[in-house]
């Protein structure tokens, strides 16, 4: 079975490219100096390996997309896997850290995916979750010209979203869809994995502030 960015990994690496290293700064602050291993779960065409090495971690890389995957090995030598993230290919405590970036948009169980990272988590490792904010970037927002934002009555409505009205034409989301997880169930799947909050961030001072970052670590 194919995944959904098969067929899209040179086209989706060059539009996230400049994106990606924006992103690195506040990033490498909120996950801070570290070592062991550290699973990058849902690496896609591995943008971020490097500066997750960088901290000290020995860092192993697993992606549900062969052609993503493809890309990563040519960017980097990190192990990288095939994988789904509700099944992880790993014994239990295996890892240290585990990140999870811009990943809840693209998973139809994340949920199920933070309990399955959760359980190959060592007692006291850290979960590093960094993607979008689900109050003001998804299928529910309009973005206008002078920078508001207008808030659609559709972010209730969970799930997966094929297509929305106000998207741009042919971007990342009109070709691939995107799941809706409002905040308090991001919020809730942490806590029903077993999974502590350490902090939460809103990075790079943002008016209206479109990452979510979650410092967790397994109970």
């Amino acid at each position: 079975m194919s995944a959904r960015y098969d067929g899209l990994a040179e086209w989706y690496d060059d539009i996230i490219g400049s994106g990606a290293a924006a992103n690195f700064p506040d990033l490498a602050g909120i996950l801070g100096p570290g070592d062991g291993l550290c699973l990058d779960l849902g690496c896609g065409t591995g943008r971020y390996l490097e500066l997750i090495r960088s901290t000290g971690r020995t860092v192993v890389g697993l992606d549900r997309s062969d052609d993503q995957l493809r890309l990563a090995r040519r960017r980097d030598p990190a192990p990288l896997l095939r994988g789904d993230g509700t099944a992880l290919p790993f014994a239990g405590e295996v890892f240290g850290t585990v990140t999870a970036l811009w990943v809840s948009t693209d998973l139809d169980d994340f949920a199920g995916v933070l309990k399955e990272a959760a359980r190959v988590l060592r007692p006291g490792g850290m979960l590093l979750f960094y993607g979008v904010h689900p109050c003001f970037n998804g299928p529910h927002i309009e973005n206008r010209e002078d920078g508001a934002l207008i808030i659609h009555p559709t972010y209730r409505r969970t799930g997966w979203h094929p297509r929305s009205p106000w998207w741009p034409i042919g971007g990342l989301r009109d070709r691939l869809g995107m799941n809706q997880l409002p905040l308090p169930d991001l919020l809730n799947a942490f806590i029903d994995a077993g999974l502590g909050l350490d902090r939460v961030y809103e990075p790079r001072e943002q008016p209206i502030p479109g990452i979510l970052a979650i410092r967790s670590h397994r109970l």
